[in-house]
């Protein structure tokens, strides 16, 4: 990866009209209702953007949104990129990049997730407070990272306090449930086993998905505040584990959404 080949899609997207995002924000599974409360002034498909990768999976659209939002200038990710699919961690985190070149000064991340904390429940919504990478690798172990910001990137509070704090306060006065936990990325496609549901919990996981942390460590990387919220859609119990049923998950994370974008609504116009 170079930084020419950023600013290449970069300048793309300026010529498209694409000017000054304030916030980024990245649409995970059955989460894609939010663009339709989006004032919309470019919409672009994946595949005509250079250098950008393409989603493979059926429920994600794929497409690059500008806008305004409650006041402010927006750019969504209809579709996010997955290992499953195929993709180097460096190709998934590659419009994270792009969208810190847009100017976005803060990114919003939502995904679908399972419940590994039973005390949670299936519906219910979880802020994103610390991760555990299982995914085997980083977005950040390449040859000419450091061109790009500090190699090794602090860690020590991946999701940004302050927007945390807010969105916690935001889901009180909507009297939403909005656990806080953390998320376990796996690489995928196939669900977990009863043995991996079990050695999550004891390694302390509250939520397990497939995507998200590539994304969150890089923006760490660029210095870019960046908050995580997952819909739990199903709840990962090994002692009474079901065959999993995708398009019930996807049923849960729609069911979900409206509460998910009031809390994204509302933390865009604080």
């Amino acid at each position: 990866m170079t930084i020419e080949i950023i600013n290449t899609t970069v300048n793309f997207l300026k010529e498209k009209g694409i000017t000054a995002p304030q916030i980024g924000i990245v649409l995970g599974t059955g989460l894609g209702q939010l663009v339709n409360h989006l004032d919309i002034e470019v919409e672009i498909n994946y595949s005509d953007i250079p250098n950008f990768p393409v989603s493979t999976v059926e429920f994600h659209s794929g497409k690059l949104l500008f806008g305004t939002l409650e006041g402010k200038k927006v750019i969504i990710m209809q579709g996010r990129f997955h290992l499953y699919e195929g993709y180097s961690l460096q190709e998934i985190t590659f419009p994270v990049r792009v969208l810190k070149g847009l100017g976005i000064t803060s990114l919003l991340v939502s995904n679908a997730a399972g419940a590994i904390n039973l005390n949670y429940k299936k519906g219910d919504l979880m802020l994103l407070d610390d991760h555990i990478n299982l995914q085997g690798g980083s977005p950040l172990a390449f040859k000419n990272v450091s061109d790009f910001g500090e190699r090794f990137t602090d860690m020590c509070t991946p999701y940004d306090v302050n927007l945390n704090e807010k969105m916690l306060a935001i889901a009180q006065k909507n009297q939403i449930t909005l656990h806080k936990g953390v998320y376990a990325a796996v690489v995928g496609p196939q669900l977990e086993t009863r043995a991996e549901y079990r050695y999550l919990k004891i390694i302390g996981a509250d939520a397990v998905g497939m995507s998200t942390v590539p994304e969150v460590i890089v923006a760490n990387h660029l210095n870019l505040p960046v908050i995580a919220v997952s819909v739990l859609t199903d709840e990962c119990n090994p002692d009474d584990l079901k065959p999993v049923n995708i398009p019930e998950i996807i049923a849960v994370a729609g069911e979900a959404e409206p509460k998910m974008i009031i809390l994204f609504k509302e933390l865009i116009k604080s």
